[in-house]
């Protein structure tokens, strides 16, 4: 494990190289946490490649059992790891504790959608020959991880990609390294091969070029737009290495006409703030009913005042806590006053307490007279207010949006859900639910810029493993019946 610390460095130092070292910090509190050998990627994926073959080789219930193994370290190391999570990241404790039961949790769904997904099956043919079906790993996979869930949205890839026997090159977010080096620990600690599981430890630099090892079969990426259009030019030219994109959203949450309003309210502040508003599924745009909306718009804002901003061991224990990092807040702020200047009407301001941390107080804010409104994801804790005439233009507002991952009604009648789904352009589509929490037994990704139709959580399977298709039988026999000259006729 690399080495701990609690010294305070500059600001300008936190999560930056120092000579070759990656330092991490606590957003909370600004002070270094952990510190790290920046890596090679071409060296990682060479070792990683050595030992594909023999894991490759084993068999899927030695794989299955390795897995499950881990299941249990990590059961064992819980409360440090949730512990570890919230330092590094800034979450509630009780929040990082949800992660890792997410990350002990993946194991036995993954193997589940693994044989759904990959069953190897039989079928007769003509002549008594028989037809199969069996899927192979693709060898070494690459895999990207976010910082908001630094420990399960990996662990998403990683095991799925394990179980079908790939060897992994794991590069975690640069903002929290030491989540993802505990990860691969307990996964070594389980008994799979160091060699199988690799952690390069480094920036965007050691990204970029861990996607354009030629060692690698393909990448399995978490993260923003912006960075999987950029992976996705990268690989254009590698069109026989798979890429799964599970990117962000600008998620639309339609509240109409609410029966028990206080649960929608409370709904909407879940979908809107939970991790500081830093989830992808986050809901980004609050479309209502222009004639039906005060009684709403008052109970979400009398929720908003009582949610509690706080370092996440507090007492009692926060909502949400900062975002990851100085930087993140200051973009935030910047998306908030671009919005302000547009024409935006604030109901709840975002504001930032202390300016040398990075705290943001949740905000709600009223964009529905913006003509020019950005589509964009502001990944922090705001919330923009939509108000629309009727539930067509609810639907027609919910898919004015490029992106495409997540998408919820609270209220509405059956057949106005029936609509709602039938009609909105998302990956994920609720009813009476957050736009958040999405199930792992279940496919989780979106169209447009939320992905590239590559769903991971159920179906990770269906990139970590491809079909081969095989015709058999006992022995060789075969006849050509046309086209061939009658050998016993002599040629003029």
């Amino acid at each position: 494990m690399a080495e701990q610390a609690e010294k305070k460095p500059d600001a300008a130092a936190a999560r930056k190289p120092v000579s070759d070292k990656l330092v991490s910090t606590d957003p909370s509190t600004g002070k270094q946490i952990w510190s790290g050998k920046i890596g090679d990627a071409a060296a990682e994926v060479a070792a990683a490649r050595a030992a594909w073959p023999e894991w490759a080789a084993h068999s899927n219930a030695y794989r299955i059992e390795a897995l499950r193994r881990f299941a249990n370290v990590v059961r064992k190391e819980e409360q440090g790891f949730a512990e570890l999570i919230a330092r590094e990241t800034g979450k509630p404790l009780w929040e990082s504790k949800t992660e890792v039961i997410s990350v002990i949790n993946k194991v036995e769904i993954s193997i589940e959608a693994y044989g759904e997904r990959t069953p190897q099956r039989r079928m007769e043919a003509a002549l008594g020959n028989k037809i199969a079906v069996r899927h192979k790993p693709h060898g070494v996979l690459a895999v990207l991880g976010p910082y908001n869930f630094p420990a399960h949205l990996p662990n998403g890839h990683i095991v799925p990609a394990l179980i079908a026997g790939n060897a992994v090159v794991f590069k975690p977010s640069e903002k929290t390294p030491a989540v993802g080096e505990l990860l691969v620990h307990c996964l070594h600690e389980a008994g799979i091969p160091e060699g199988v599981v690799r952690l390069l430890i480094g920036g965007p630099d050691e990204g970029r070029s861990l996607g354009s090892q030629p060692g690698i079969d393909g990448l399995l990426f978490t993260g923003s737009a912006r960075a999987g259009m950029a992976l996705h030019k990268q690989f254009a030219e590698t069109p026989h290495k798979i890429l799964a994109l599970e990117l962000g959203g600008n998620n639309p949450l339609v509240v109409w006409h609410a029966k028990d309003v206080d649960s929608a309210a409370a709904m909407v502040v879940q979908s809107a703030y939970l991790s500081a508003g830093q989830r992808c599924t986050a809901a980004r745009r609050l479309i209502v009913d222009d004639e039906d909306h005060e009684v709403l718009i008052a109970a979400i804002v009398k929720l908003i005042d009582r949610i509690i901003v706080g370092e996440p061991f507090a007492d009692p224990q926060p909502f949400m806590g900062p975002l990851i990092d100085l930087a993140a807040a200051d973009h935030v702020q910047e998306q908030w006053l671009n919005l302000m200047m547009k024409g935006g009407k604030p109901i709840r301001r975002l504001d930032r307490p202390d300016a040398e941390t990075p705290f943001l107080a949740p905000a709600l804010i009223d964009v529905t007279d913006i003509r020019d409104r950005p589509d964009e994801e502001i990944f922090g804790p705001v919330l923009q207010l939509v108000r629309v005439k009727d539930f067509d233009a609810a639907i027609a507002e919910a898919n004015n949006t490029r992106f495409g991952l997540a998408a919820s009604l609270i209220g509405g009648s059956p057949e106005m859900y029936d609509k709602f789904w039938a009609n909105v352009r998302a990956g994920v589509i609720n009813w009476n639910k957050p736009t958040n929490g999405a199930p792992s037994n279940a496919p989780f990704g979106g169209v447009g810029l939320s992905g590239n139709h590559r769903p991971s959580a159920a179906y990770a399977a269906d990139y970590c493993a491809y079909p081969v298709t095989s015709s058999e039988a006992d022995r060789a026999r075969a006849a050509i019946a046309d086209g061939l000259r009658d050998p016993n006729m002599q040629e003029d």
